[in-house]
């Protein structure tokens, strides 16, 4: 295994920058690199390839079920019926469970755990794929961390993202400004003016900078393709100043906990299920004339009037519907999308066709219909910039589901399976798990996603699913813990015994869409016939096989 654990290291680092990026070397501004589009070929029925790179995109990976449900329905509709469904949250009774313990008692593992699980559970086999895929994507750049705070609060905050995945953006900023978790998180539950009153209040500029720097309108003022807009020195123009931040924070001021009620379990000294709330206490509030990007905000206002002014100050910005256009499609399609590409997406963003700004839904549905998005379905139209790096939870979710796994692995010791190098909504900063322009090592082209690429993270893939096979109570390798998920390991594993055709032919229709590249089949098969494992243990070389099929760039790679 060692031989195979070196090949897929130096196989993925090599081969995924050139089959995914390019090369070239030049400055790297806050705008992607050129593109031209190539209108898709209209299509009578749409194919199992088709249907499968859909499904990468608008999901967490393809699974036998959905994409025959895409061939049947056609992309649109498909969308058309995800976006009709009935928003169902998180449930958030099991995570309030935690409000029995207090601050240093220990907490089982079913509580703590919950969250995980239900992210998984979702992902895996939730009715909706599609509003859980735009709100894991929003959740990339509108971050509320679960590195502080009370799971509640965590629930409570995904379930913000979750149901505003298909609604309006200026909502979702309303919520995010709003919610009781966002609030501890970025700080703004500590945002006060000083005054005589409150000798020990002072304002807070966190969430301000972040609502404009991170959430909506960037640093760079942009043009409406999402390039970055210089002066006549080309240098790139500032969106907003210093100054700006702080007079934001002004308007911020004045919400606090809804105290009710009153007397709330020693956990919920947050209130995680409940919105913020404007102050009663006027020292809490700076009730002053304020000035942000040419913007007034005139003395006396309520903090309700302040919020819907600042709302409405940052959904008509110029650079709102590029900036977030932009990201969408880096998190669902590619990483570096074409200028043009960008542009008619940041045209819906600013207008659905009935003069509303921020759809999410319109814009959802532009973005994956794009003839940029589609023209990868038919391999010969596909190009180099084409595609994006699997991040870590992308890649472990996807080979779950390519098993048709229904829930939560889980080993005979109680541990839930976790994407350790990308847990979910734990980056380590508000800045995400990394930058949206950040690009290949010696390339210009975005692929923000390969900064979590490390040899860890590779060295997992290769190792995690043959060790899944592991009983670590009867010490049997008898792979329960992914038959307990209700995952097809003895299809693989029947189609592994009858021959590495059979066995090639299932992993190339539920990973490689039906059409694995001759050379990794080729290497497979070689590997195969001369196994440096168990020859005597079909399951062992079927797990080993599928975790270095997975480690490629073949797969790594969506393209």
């Amino acid at each position: 295994m060692k031989n195979l654990l070196k090949v897929g290291i130096s196989a993925f680092v090599i081969t995924a920058v050139l089959a995914a990026c390019g090369g070239g070397t030049a400055e790297a501004p806050p705008s992607p690199s050129a593109g031209q589009v190539v209108p898709a070929a209209a299509a009578a029925k749409v194919s199992f390839y088709a249907a499968s790179r859909f499904a990468e995109q608008a999901s967490f990976g393809p699974t036998p079920a959905l994409v025959a449900e895409l061939q049947a329905k056609g992309f649109e509709k498909w969308i058309d019926e995800q976006m009709a469904l009935p928003f169902v949250g998180i449930d958030i009774k099991p995570a309030e469970a935690i409000y029995v313990y207090g601050n240093n008692d220990k907490i089982p593992q079913e509580i703590h755990t919950y969250f995980d699980r239900e992210i998984v559970r979702l992902s895996l086999a939730g009715p909706d794929p599609l509003r859980l895929r735009v709100m894991w994507s929003l959740s990339s750049f509108v971050v509320g961390a679960r590195t502080k705070g009370e799971m509640p609060g965590h629930v409570n905050w995904a379930n913000l993202l979750y149901r505003q995945a298909f609604g309006k953006y200026s909502d979702l900023l309303r919520g995010a400004t709003l919610d009781r978790h966002m609030a501890h998180y970025l700080d703004n539950d500590q945002n006060r003016p000083k005054s005589t009153e409150c000798p020990n209040c002072a304002p807070n500029e966190n969430y301000a900078r972040e609502l404009m720097q991170l959430f909506t309108i960037g640093v760079i003022k942009l043009n409406p393709d999402g390039s970055a807009q210089r002066d006549s020195r080309g240098r790139f123009i500032e969106t907003y100043t210093q100054r700006d931040v702080e007079e934001l924070a002004r308007a911020l001021t004045g919400w606090t906990t809804d105290q009710n009620p009153p007397t709330r379990p020693q956990r919920n000294w947050g209130n995680w299920g409940k919105p913020m709330v404007p102050s009663t206490w006027p020292p809490e509030r700076d009730a002053g004339k304020k000035l942000v990007m040419g913007r007034t905000f005139a003395a006396g206002q309520t903090v309700a009037k302040d919020l819907d002014d600042i709302v409405d100050m940052l959904m008509t910005h110029p650079n709102i519907a590029p900036f977030v256009s932009q990201r969408l499609i880096q998190q669902l399609v590619k990483s570096d999308p074409s200028p043009a590409y960008i542009e008619r997406v940041a045209a819906k963003f600013r207008n659905n066709g009935s003069g509303v700004a921020g759809d999410l839904k319109a814009v959802v549905k532009t973005l994956l219909l794009d003839p940029e998005a589609r023209r990868g379905d038919n391999p010969s139209n596909a190009r180099a910039e084409d595609g994006k790096f699997k991040e870590p939870w992308l890649h472990r979710v996807g080979a779950f589901r390519g098993l048709n796994c229904t829930t939560n692995p889980k080993s005979a010791d109680g541990n839930y399976w976790s994407a350790y190098n990308q847990q979910a909504f734990r980056p380590d900063s508000v800045f995400g798990y990394y930058a949206p322009s950040d690009r290949a090592p010696g390339s210009n082209l975005l692929a923000p996603e390969q900064r979590l690429l490390n040899s860890n993270e590779l060295t997992t893939r290769l190792g995690e699913l043959n060790w899944m096979r592991w009983n670590s109570v009867t010490q049997v390798q008898d792979s329960s813990q992914l038959r307990n998920a209700g995952c097809e390991v003895d299809a693989l594993i029947s189609a592994y015994s009858q021959s590495p055709k059979a066995y090639l032919d299932l992993v190339s229709a539920r990973y490689f869409r039906g059409a694995m590249p001759p050379t990794l089949r080729s290497n497979i098969e070689q590997l195969i016939r001369q196994p440096q494992w168990n020859a005597n243990d079909p399951s062992e070389g079927a797990m080993r096989m599928l975790a270095f099929a997975l480690s490629t760039p073949y797969y790594g790679v969506s393209k």
